[in-house]
């Protein structure tokens, strides 16, 4: 099979919103943003954007935002306390903590939206809210086909009008007549046009896509063909030894040992859901191209969580590989010059960078960390190393441009040593390699400190 190699981002020519040709060097706009469109996908690989040099999928309206804006190409999630890793994932965005320090619920945790709303802004929702109902009522003044749950029929999807009471009584639940993306893109839509604006706005756009089940509208599931699709260099028929998550919901998806070709046909339908994802995105910028709010709207976008798609004989994200645990996050519009940036951030590192961006104070007891010095070129590094936890048996750091897994699964150790500049897709693991030792060792000593620190409930007392 043809081997996958990344290509590097190449320098493409600017497009603003308003389809003005720009820089791509062009300075901070005078404008300031007073409004946030916050475009939200479910399982999608940090690197699955065109302008980001991937070789297959088309997306040219978030490549559009990458030509434009700024994009974090080493942004991670911290992992997850369950196998439902979009929970966690969202808990810790929403609420700037880490990951055993944000409740899953967001039980008597202060959200970013419900921030903003207390200072000033009107908060809008569609789409999926995973952290429970009372946490979407404290953080949300109004919405539209609200989603709660994981996954759905993207043909059926179960929702409810916006419910001021905040009770959502499942006698008031409806149904979806048309696709997940479709049903809140049309939303959003609405929202940008008849919002009569006197007050700013946070809008998340929260997609169900391109999350299982793949079952893209026809014209974007003959778009791929499966043949066509290049495996990726770490494909594997089986992970080579147990992780201790081998056999949870999303790894049964496929039969075991995996085939380049099941693999190229879950690809092309995953390929075509991000592409009709895409259009719809499309849609609702071009919403907001047209309404009075676009020359002072933030846009953001990103993911809760990527995805291995037959990567390591994988197809969950219940893992610690960097196909599962980094996510795409693009940021475009006032104040927002082009470029990118290799530095180290969490997701959850959003809390405080938009409250920096919008002029609103910073809540204290965050743990994320702004990314406003990246953005304004006042700085170039971000954390010196990001530590990432599976449930009990997975533990990970990075650091530079090395990695280190560790497995305790069953009473047994397992180590895995990555050197990400010379391989990305982490396929020879250089634990035994006497020549590492040192670093294999600091690496772990490093790993169990700031464990310790987070709070890992399943560190030895």
């Amino acid at each position: 099979m043809q081997l996958w190699t990344l290509a590097v981002a190449v320098i493409l020519p600017v497009w603003g919103l308003d389809g003005q040709e720009a820089s791509v060097s062009r300075s901070r706009d005078s404008a300031r943003a007073r409004n946030v469109l916050f475009l939200f996908a479910d399982d999608m690989q940090a690197d699955a954007i065109a302008a980001l040099g991937h070789p297959v999928v088309k997306t040219p309206n978030l490549d559009r935002l990458v030509q434009e804006g700024f994009t974090f190409r080493q942004c991670y999630i911290m992992g997850s306390v369950m196998p439902a890793v979009c929970i966690p994932s969202r808990a810790m965005l929403w609420s700037g903590r880490s990951l055993w320090k944000a409740p899953p619920d967001l039980a008597d945790t202060l959200t970013l939206p419900q921030w903003l709303r207390e200072h000033g802004f009107e908060t809008f929702i569609t789409g999926k809210w995973h952290n429970g109902r009372p946490s979407l009522a404290r953080s949300f003044s109004q919405g539209a086909a609200i989603f709660f749950g994981g996954m759905s029929d993207h043909y059926r999807v179960p929702f409810f009008d916006f419910d001021p009471t905040g009770k959502y009584l499942a006698s008031s639940q409806r149904r979806g007549d048309q696709f997940s993306t479709e049903l809140f893109a049309d939303a959003a839509i609405e929202f940008l046009r008849q919002y009569p604006g006197e007050r700013p706005f946070f809008a998340l756009v929260s997609f169900t896509a391109p999350h299982d089940p793949r079952t893209p509208p026809t014209e974007y599931a003959q778009m791929y063909r499966p043949e066509a699709i290049p495996v990726r260099a770490n494909f594997y028929p089986e992970h080579p030894f147990d992780n201790g998550e081998l056999r949870v919901r999303d790894e049964l998806l496929a039969p075991f040992p995996r085939t380049p070709e099941i693999v190229q046909e879950h690809l092309a339908a995953y390929y075509g859901m991000i592409t009709h994802m895409d259009a719809q995105i499309g849609r609702i910028l071009e919403a907001l191209r047209q309404s009075p709010f676009a020359g002072e709207t933030l846009i953001v976008f990103s993911a809760d969580n990527g995805l291995a798609v037959g990567q390591h004989g994988l197809l969950g994200k219940q893992n610690l590989y960097e196909h599962s645990i980094r996510v795409p996050l693009i940021l475009a519009g006032p104040e927002i010059s082009h470029g990118h940036s290799e530095a180290l951030v969490y997701l959850h590192d959003l809390f405080p960078t938009v409250c920096e961006l919008l002029k609103v104070p910073v809540p204290g007891g965050l743990e994320g960390q702004s990314l406003l010095p990246i953005l304004e070129g006042r700085a170039q590094a971000g954390r010196a190393h990001l530590i990432f936890a599976y449930r009990s048996e997975q533990r990970a750091i990075r650091c530079g441009d090395w990695k280190l897994i560790r497995y305790r699964v069953g009473g047994k150790e397992t180590l895995q040593l990555f050197h990400l500049k010379e391989d990305s897709e982490e396929k020879t693991n250089l634990a035994e390699d006497p020549r590492h030792e040192t670093v294999r060792n600091s690496l772990l000593s490093l790993l169990d400190k700031e464990l310790a620190v987070a709070g890992d409930p399943d560190l030895p007392r």
